[in-house]
């Protein structure tokens, strides 16, 4: 049976703004058919690394937020701390990259609480036994919820390939202990002879596992390396630092049961902004050039249906002229505008392994019905 995707595009009028279309598109969606009468109920955003503009605005989290505490929510927002060094690895750093970045109780009109506590150990292991995870280590905060609402910029990700719902429960909602498991197949590889020994890999590894060699080359300890991702998405010369599509397989199977873990045996619902299409993920402290115009937004009680229909969606968009990044992958490869743009973007991934285990493990189905509102 397939699964309703609602959306709604960006065109506004006087008397219909995005923020009113926003609740449209929710209600429409059947938000309301969730009791939440005096429920704990956590709103899982991402609040951008300090220097990233693609990340959600907190106008949208106030409008949701609104509508929630209209039904009698106790409404909060949340994300957990980072594996990687940045702006928010830690609660007090966390909070303060939050607000400038423009997220406080007046601005979204709901109190910020960091599920995994100060220093990302605050943590409930939720039993899975799944294939790949037999607990997982989930966000205090988040796991003791009542109800899960994720709020979705949708994005590339150098390690998933696709960054949308799965990957803002599955790996937003994990404590630093549970980033470490659900990256621990990740272990990135240097091609020496394109390195320049530039060094902005070992000056942002968090866990000090890269030096340059005698060569001047870039040298990886793989007994310090967590496989975050960070020297990856930061090494500024393509093909230079890579992970392998094996590596983006796993983890994105884990992603698919750490989701699971969030959202078994409680109410949750699902919006994914297809707007600033960004390349990489808003962890970094900077956003490439969009790679698609805008889209809209799409809301489903089904993360895995969802996701497949935002993937499929910027798929079939047209690549924007300002996206180099696309545009060389067009030109070097002789694709087409409508292949598959994860894949273009980065090649050693598999975004579709994260829909595809979802399924399996019985978290939605990926045949949606699109429903414009």
């Amino acid at each position: 049976m397939k699964s309703k995707v609602y959306f709604t595009d960006l065109r506004t009028s006087a008397d219909r703004n995005l923020l009113y279309k926003l609740e449209n598109l929710v209600k429409k969606a059947g938000i309301e058919k969730i009791n939440f009468k005096d429920q704990f109920t956590a709103i899982k955003i991402h609040f951008g690394e300090p220097g990233n503009l693609a990340f959600l605005r907190p106008n949208f989290a106030y409008k949701i937020v609104d509508v929630l505490q209209k039904l009698g929510a106790k409404v909060f927002l949340t994300d957990c701390n980072t594996l990687y060094s940045g702006g928010r690895s830690n609660a007090i750093d966390h909070l303060n990259s939050a607000m400038i970045n423009g997220y406080n109780p007046i601005s979204a009109n709901a109190q910020i609480i960091i599920a995994d506590g100060l220093k990302g150990i605050d943590y409930v292991e939720v039993l899975l036994n799944g294939e790949y995870c037999k607990t997982a280590k989930i966000g205090a905060a988040i796991a003791n919820s009542d109800i899960i609402i994720t709020m979705s910029h949708v994005k590339g990700h150098e390690l998933a390939g696709f960054g949308g719902t799965l990957k803002n429960i599955g790996m937003g909602c994990a404590s630093i202990g549970g980033k470490m498991e659900l990256h621990s197949v990740s272990k990135p590889v240097v091609i020496k002879k394109h390195c320049i020994g530039c060094g902005i890999c070992v000056k942002n590894c968090a866990h000090k596992a890269i030096t340059l060699d005698k060569g001047g080359k870039a040298l990886i300890n793989y007994e310090l390396c967590t496989g975050c991702g960070q020297c990856v998405a930061i090494c500024q010369y393509s093909g230079v630092i890579s992970a392998n599509d094996e590596t983006s397989i796993l983890m994105n199977k884990k992603i698919a049961e750490y989701s699971k873990a969030v959202v078994v045996d409680k109410p949750h619902f699902h919006i994914g902004f297809m707007i600033d299409v960004s390349p990489e993920c808003d962890c970094w402290n900077y956003n490439d050039a969009a790679v698609v115009p805008n889209i809209g937004i799409a809301a489903s009680f089904d993360p895995v249906a969802l996701d497949t229909a935002c993937a499929e969606m910027i798929n079939r968009a047209p690549i924007l002229e300002s996206s180099n990044i696309l545009k060389e992958k067009v030109e070097k490869n002789h694709c087409n505008n409508h292949q598959d743009k994860w894949k273009m973007i980065h090649p050693d991934t598999t975004w579709q392994a994260s829909v595809e285990h979802a399924e399996k493990i019985g978290l939605g189905s990926r045949q949606y019905e699109l429903i414009t509102v």
